[in-house]
Formats: C-alpha cells, sequence, structure tokens
C-alpha cells in the first residue's frame, strides 16, 4: 500500500510538471505573438504640458529632424528621493557646458513610469526651473517597465545624440563626454565626416556603452549575493541570446546617434530589464558599431533589483530567443 502511494504521488507530480510546463510554453507563444505589433501605439505622439503658461507642447517623434544637440532620457519609477540629487547635478553640468559653448543645446526627458510617490511632483519642479524646452516629463500612467520608460523617452526626443541614464546618478555625469567624443572619433574615421564631426552626427548609426567591467572584481566583493548571482547567470545568457562582444549591457549609460536610436528603439519588444539585450542583437543585426567603454560608476542605495528580477530575465529572454528565432518578431527598417 504504502508503495502504491508514493507510486500515485510521484505520477501526480510528473503530471502536474507536465500541465505546468505545457501551460508555460503556451503562455509563451501568446505573449510573443502578442508582442508582433508593438510598434502600433507607438505612433500616437504625447502632449508634453507646461507647467508655467499650462500650454500643452506637441511631442516630437524619432523621424523629425534633430533640433537639439543632445538629449537625456531618465527613467523614473519611484525615484522622490534620489532623483532631486542626480537631476540637480546633471542640469549643473549641462547649464555649465552650454554657458562655455553657445552651440550645444540639450533637453532632459524625465519619463515617470507611473509612479506611487512624488516622483511626477520633483520631475515638474525642474520643468518648472528650467522652462519646458530644456526639462520635459512623460507620464506613463501605469508602471510598464525601464525598457519600455526609455523606448517612450528615445521615440520622442529632439537631440542629435541620445543618452540613456539611471535616475539614481550612479555614473558621473561628465562622462557622457567618453561616449560622446569615441562617437565622434568613430563617425570622422569611418565615415570621413569632414570638419566638425558633430554637424552629420545625426545620420551616422552608432552605439557607445557604458561599461562597469573594469569594476567587476571590487563589485563581485561589496554588492549583495543575489546581486551578483543574476550578473553572473545574467552574462550566461546574454552569451547564448545575443552572442558575444558586448562585456556589460547592463550598465544604465548608454549613447545613441539618433540614426541608431531610430533603428532600434522602433524594434524593441522587452520592456524590462533584458531590453539592453535585445539592443545588443538589434544592433549585431543592423550592424550597428558597438563601442564599449569603461565609466566612472558607485553602487547606489535603493536598487529596484531583487532576487525576483532573475524570472523575470528568464521570461524576457524566452520571449526574445522565442520571437527571433522563430521568425515571430519582424525587425522593420523603415526608411532612415
Amino acid at each position: 500500500m504504502e508503495i502504491w502511494g508514493w507510486s500515485t504521488m510521484l505520477q501526480l507530480t510528473v503530471m502536474l510538471a507536465i500541465i505546468f510546463g505545457l501551460g508555460l510554453v503556451v503562455t509563451l507563444v501568446i505573449e510573443t505573438f502578442r508582442r508582433r505589433f508593438n510598434h502600433s501605439h507607438l505612433e500616437a505622439h504625447p502632449i508634453f504640458e507646461d507647467p508655467n503658461s499650462l500650454k500643452q507642447v506637441k511631442c516630437p517623434y524619432i523621424y523629425d529632424p534633430a533640433e537639439k544637440y543632445i538629449s537625456l532620457i531618465v527613467p523614473a519609477y519611484n525615484e522622490e528621493c534620489r532623483l532631486p540629487v542626480a537631476l540637480d547635478e546633471t542640469m549643473n553640468y549641462l547649464e555649465e557646458r552650454a554657458r562655455k559653448d553657445q552651440s550645444f543645446s540639450y533637453e532632459v526627458i524625465i519619463v515617470d513610469d507611473g509612479s506611487s510617490d512624488g516622483t511626477r511632483r520633483v520631475a515638474f519642479d525642474f520643468v518648472r526651473k528650467y522652462k519646458v524646452d530644456n526639462v520635459r516629463v512623460v507620464l506613463l500612467g501605469k508602471n510598464q517597465g525601464k525598457g519600455e520608460a526609455i523606448r517612450k523617452g528615445m521615440l520622442h526626443s529632439r537631440g542629435k545624440l541620445l543618452l540613456m541614464l539611471d535616475a539614481d546618478g550612479a555614473t558621473k555625469i561628465d562622462d557622457l563626454e567618453k561616449l560622446e567624443n569615441q562617437i565622434l572619433a568613430v563617425a570622422k574615421m569611418e565615415h570621413q565626416t569632414a570638419g566638425d564631426s558633430s554637424d552629420g552626427i545625426a545620420d551616422i548609426p552608432i552605439v557607445a556603452f557604458g561599461s562597469r567591467a573594469h569594476l567587476e572584481k571590487k563589485a563581485l566583493a561589496t554588492r549583495k549575493w543575489y546581486r551578483n548571482f543574476l550578473m553572473k547567470g545574467f552574462h550566461v545568457v546574454v552569451l547564448l541570446a545575443a552572442g558575444p562582444g558586448v562585456r556589460d549591457t547592463q550598465c544604465g549609460f548608454k549613447m545613441f546617434t539618433r540614426a541608431a536610436a531610430r533603428k532600434l528603439f522602433t524594434n524593441i519588444r522587452l520592456k524590462r530589464w533584458c531590453f539592453d539585450v535585445e539592443l545588443v542583437y538589434l544592433s549585431k543585426f543592423f550592424s550597428i558599431r558597438i563601442i564599449e567603454i569603461s565609466v566612472t560608476w558607485s553602487e547606489i542605495p535603493g536598487s529596484k533589483v531583487s532576487p525576483l528580477s532573475i524570472l523575470n530575465m528568464l521570461w524576457e529572454m524566452a520571449l526574445m530567443s522565442l520571437g527571433y528565432r522563430a521568425g515571430i518578431w519582424k525587425i522593420r527598417n523603415r526608411g532612415l
């Protein structure tokens, strides 16, 4: 009787595992197909509101000509405490550079990813202080993920160069010059841009990834164990999904020319932690030059990464692998 009982329990366990596995596969396939047409809702232009005049300012689109030299896209989810410090440092740098160089123009786009704290209030305080031409806020309404927040900001920016950076200020803002200078150098060398290489930089697809790979040993010693586990496992998944070539895909400090952003952010489907990996995959698909550059980085308390993030990472990697390898996700290349 006891043997029969154990045998029955084993059979039930196997059956439940099979049902769960089949359910997971079906859900994966359905979600992959659901994201085939993720581009359609992005064509509608949101409206920026000027809190000083209460007038609406129509938002540009990535296919429009550049109006600024650089756009900085800052995704923010419940960043009421960390955002003010990071934005103060960022705005001080940008304002000082604009005073020294009359040709330098900028905008900062803060994308509030459905925050439930005072992030929206903090963001609009900066719009009031620096005017809507220099600082703008995109409200997503509900939380959709860092990848979606950055995509929305990128698609509605005005810069020749577009920089994504985290709301915690973990990377020193003046390190953007490292990425900028490398992009300009590559453009001048490979595309023979004449004179001021920044003139035609918007039309040359180049990507510069900030990298913390040089800090890996120190990070392993100081970072929480689950974040080390996530990063090590993630490196293996990245290698399988997107191939070699980029040591640190997850640094939140990346710069794109307008042409590169146009190709990449009209195609990405992943909404949360793994969208960076999809950017690598798409860059390789389009043969966009990727430059990896060491940046100054420090751990800032309050990270949104948790042990549960690994489940979302695995889920998004599975979606990406199935979507592209099965030909379900089509990559579009509208005239650039």
